[in-house]
């Protein structure tokens, strides 16, 4: 089911890969490319968000909901990320890391200054919910 609903969200990926960064931004652009209800688990839903970052970019840091689990695979280039106080660590293409409810992202940023990143954020979250990223107040 999983290879099945990755599939289906790669192919969405390849109709919204046209809209890239410009040089000059560094705020990571998010699209939704994925939602569907979880049939045998009432209340669920799967979101998959495609995450790009211009070279240097970014994402503030941020918390997911609190009923999020993200499964994350880095699609193109490297991202570096931390998740709660743990070490910062760079994930390549093809690499992939999880967040469990409640995790904070301190870090998620592209690890290089001249080229671009993508990731692809898969959510397992309440259908009800429908902000996925929330900034951390400094």
């Amino acid at each position: 089911m999983i290879k099945s609903i990755l599939g289906l969200t790669l192919a969405a990926l390849l109709s919204t890969a046209a809209a890239a960064h410009d040089a000059g931004e560094k705020d990571a652009k998010v699209t939704l490319v994925y939602e569907h209800e979880l049939p045998n688990v009432p209340g669920k839903s799967i979101k998959s968000v495609l995450v790009e970052y211009g070279p240097g970019g970014f994402s503030s840091a941020h918390t997911h909901p609190n009923s999020a689990f993200i499964y994350a695979t880095v699609l193109e280039g490297a991202i570096r990320s931390q998740v709660n106080d743990g070490p910062v660590k760079v994930f390549k293409a093809g690499e992939n890391f999880s967040e469990m409810p409640g995790d904070r992202h301190g870090v998620s940023e592209n690890a290089s200054k001249t080229q671009p990143a993508k990731l692809l954020a898969v959510f397992v979250v309440d259908t009800s919910q429908k902000e996925l990223t929330f900034p951390i107040k400094k």
